[in-house]
């Protein structure tokens, strides 16, 4: 598909990832299992001791650390119902809400949705680059396929937004969450929303839709006023969720309760593919570990990175799966310490599986 000004959309690979997990009706949701392998529990006090050290590396920041194997359900929570930012961890249940109306019939994959200039969110977002500064028509349309695929791939705001839209706004999002009896999660704004606010800044304008702009428009803003916002971001309760909460989220997911069979195996091989969080946790996972994950990046400023997530369905390659949720909010460390960190709690769950 074409966007309304006649320029490529860029985005027709992504739907062979589509139409692929499309055809998986009758594949199940996740990478085949070795059904030899002898399904798994957990050692808590593994996890509870080393998660001892994780907690004080990311001070002054807080940590959480929940763990679920999904072969033989065991669990554990560093603490599972202190409350962190989401950021992009959000567009895992955004599409699974948008699925589950593809599911009822009342969302087509090819079905076009218009964004205009003015419904652009922050970048970086693919989308905002098809808007030249001058010159061409102020809106593009775009199939609902490409914008699952760039929320849930690429964490795009733009793309993530326009989905929200099409299917209800953050309240249907949330009522579908408590239809499948997931709490203490919930999504109340829009990213254009959430991204300003957290930095002091007025209502996101389209001038700021590119990389540098939207830099320079945050610096504008006095650090004091940054450094107060970012604090206030951290302690509100709108947009955030538990570990408890992602892994009752991830189970469900994998165990075929939240979608239809073809839906459930598109959103894992979408999520298979992210290109947010993912990394963090490979990297702390054994060879051959393959993993579903969906992560929440807020971005650094000031020295602040007030959210740092990433979740996600990992399968070993023996076979066995668990679920993990790593949540940070608040944290001082560097990108670098911070993804170390993420990799560090995957290779205690792992090394946990008993």
């Amino acid at each position: 598909m074409m966007p309304s000004h006649g320029r490529p959309t860029r985005f027709a690979d992504r739907r062979v990832v589509l139409a692929a997990g499309l055809a998986l009706a009758g594949a199940g949701c996740a990478p085949r299992v070795n059904r030899r392998a002898a399904p798994a529990g957990l050692d808590h006090e593994r996890l509870a001791r080393g998660f001892v050290d994780l907690a004080e590396r990311a001070r002054p920041g807080a940590f959480d650390l929940g763990v679920m194997t999904l072969d033989k359900t065991s669990v554990w929570y560093a603490d599972g119902n202190r409350r962190f930012p989401m950021q992009g961890l959000a567009y895992g249940p955004l599409a699974a809400a948008a699925l589950a109306e593809a599911d009822a019939g009342r969302l087509r994959f090819n079905e076009p949705v218009r964004i205009a200039r003015q419904d652009l969110s922050p970048p970086p977002s693919r989308i905002n680059g098809l808007f030249a500064p001058r010159g061409a028509k102020d809106f593009v349309d775009l199939p609902v396929a490409d914008l699952l695929s760039l929320t849930v791939e690429d964490g795009d705001d733009t793309a993530a937004d326009a989905l929200l839209r099409r299917i209800g706004g953050p309240g249907a999002v949330t009522a579908w969450l408590r239809a499948h009896d997931i709490q203490d999660m919930r999504i109340d704004r829009y990213a254009r929303e959430i991204q300003p606010e957290m930095s002091g800044m007025d209502s996101f304008r389209a001038a700021w839709k590119d990389p540098a702009a939207w830099t320079a428009a945050r610096g504008s803003v006095a650090p004091g006023v940054r450094e107060a916002a970012m604090a206030a971001y951290i302690a509100d309760p709108r947009d955030t969720t538990t570990a408890q909460a992602v892994l009752n989220f991830l189970n469900q997911l994998v165990g075929g309760t939240l979608l239809s069979r073809p839906s459930t195996a598109l959103l894992v091989r979408l999520m298979s593919a992210s290109r947010i969080g993912r990394a963090p946790l490979v990297a702390g996972l054994p060879r051959g570990a393959s993993v579903a994950a969906l992560g929440g990046m807020s971005g650094t400023d000031l020295g602040l990175t007030p959210a740092a997530n990433a979740v996600g369905i990992v399968t070993l390659a023996d076979g066995r799966r668990f679920a993990i949720a790593a949540l940070i909010a608040g944290s001082t460390a560097t990108q670098t310490r911070g993804g170390g960190l993420i990799a560090d709690a995957a290779r205690l769950a792992a090394t946990a599986l008993i």
